[in-house]
């Protein structure tokens, strides 16, 4: 018989698959970070679809003091859950919200490097910069954030991420970048800061690298990092056009429905 890890892995790989909701994974799959990490990358390896990027999830200083946790999680993107600014996403009761990231274009030549990613070393990596909106939430029935585990193991609670327009890289103030995200129809805005993201997305990025690096994860192609929300998870209250900018970056939006 399969261990109950397998067997729940099946079942969420499985949600994810035909895009349905199931009963929450047993407790103590979550609230144990090293073993939400586990069926995540369990789930992870059952998926033949192309991954193309990693997220991190868990970036906000505030929210890591809050649920006891040193450090973010990351989590694999798969090409299918991609789409370019303006397309529309469908959410369900188990949708959490929407965030608004700073994302970064990494060359292929980064599998080669064999030293530690630091601050000073990352930007050689990068080829270009754009404005993200991920829309987050869960394939279970259920709401909240309990403990980081409850993300990290529900495939890092990505559902759909939005890029804008791709710039190429240059240095900036990354960690002091005005953002916001704004729903057309009601005119309601909620303002953020790049600087909410752990320290700052390049920092958040250089994690990202070194876990992936850690992991021996391999890839034969650019890819994308996503490196956490500037502004929070914002609730979708409403229904319509989002529109997401940051400051010298740009401006990308989804229809929400």
């Amino acid at each position: 018989m399969k261990k109950e890890i397998e067997i729940l892995a099946d079942r969420l790989v499985n949600a994810y698959k035909k895009n349905k909701l199931i009963s929450p994974l047993p407790i103590k799959y979550t609230k144990n970070i090293k073993n939400a990490t586990k069926i995540r990358k369990i789930c992870e390896s059952k998926i033949k679809t192309k991954i193309i990027g990693f997220k991190a999830g868990g970036t906000a200083l505030t929210v890591l003091k809050k649920l006891r946790e040193k450090e973010p999680f990351y989590s694999a993107i798969f090409k299918n859950n991609v789409l370019k600014s303006g397309k529309g996403v469908k959410i369900n009761r188990s949708t959490l919200g929407i965030e608004v990231e700073v994302g970064y274009l990494i060359h292929k030549r980064f599998f080669d490097n064999k030293r530690i990613i630091t601050m000073k070393n990352v930007s050689k990596f990068i080829t270009h910069m754009m404005p993200c909106i991920e829309v987050v939430g869960y394939r279970q029935k259920k709401q909240g954030i309990k403990f980081l585990g409850d993300l990290a193991s529900d495939f890092g609670a990505n559902m759909k991420f939005l890029i804008g327009p791709k710039k190429k890289f240059k240095k900036l103030n990354i960690g002091n970048l005005k953002c916001n995200i704004m729903n057309v129809k009601t005119g309601s805005v909620v303002n953020g800061n790049t600087s909410s993201v752990y320290i700052n997305p390049l920092n958040s990025l250089r994690f990202v690298l070194n876990k992936i690096k850690k992991d021996k994860v391999k890839l034969n192609s650019d890819f994308y990092v996503f490196t956490g929300s500037t502004v929070g998870v914002v609730p979708l209250k409403n229904k319509g056009m989002y529109v997401a900018k940051i400051d010298k970056i740009g401006t990308v939006k989804s229809s929400i429905r």
